[in-house]
């Protein structure tokens, strides 16, 4: 017959053990959640570029960081960084402005709360974006 210390070893260390998998498969998920959130933030950025469209940037902050966070909480935490990373990096030395910079920024929180990017979207904006 087990003692009881042992049947609460045994226990205890079922429930890490158990723990300790759904850590990892959630781990897993969040790691691969942020990829495809990056994924969405460059195709975002991609378009843009390629539309060169007046005062269509806005759209495209929104337009990424609400695709990236419909993927979950590894792709809203990608578009959180990618957003943030970029005003901080581009903020005096791109000559734009400090309002120009709180704009994008509240377009980026815009579309990452889930938020319809088309708000920003400007008149003549092709469909293909």
């Amino acid at each position: 017959m087990m003692k009881l210390p042992t049947i609460i070893f045994l226990l205890f260390s079922l429930i890490l053990c158990v723990k300790s998998q759904n850590w990892l498969r959630d781990s897993a998920r969040f790691v691969k959640e942020a990829g495809q959130g990056a994924g969405d933030m460059w195709r975002a950025y991609r378009d843009m570029r390629e539309a060169n469209y007046k005062n269509s940037d806005k759209y495209f902050h929104a337009r990424g960081n609400y695709d990236a966070a419909r993927r979950g909480p590894g792709g809203a935490w990608a578009a959180r960084v990618i957003s943030d990373g970029r005003e901080f990096f581009q903020g005096g030395s791109s000559g734009r402005g400090v309002e120009d910079s709180r704009a994008d920024q509240f377009a980026n929180r815009w579309g990452r709360s889930g938020k319809d990017p088309n708000f920003f979207r400007p008149p003549g904006l092709p469909s293909k974006y």
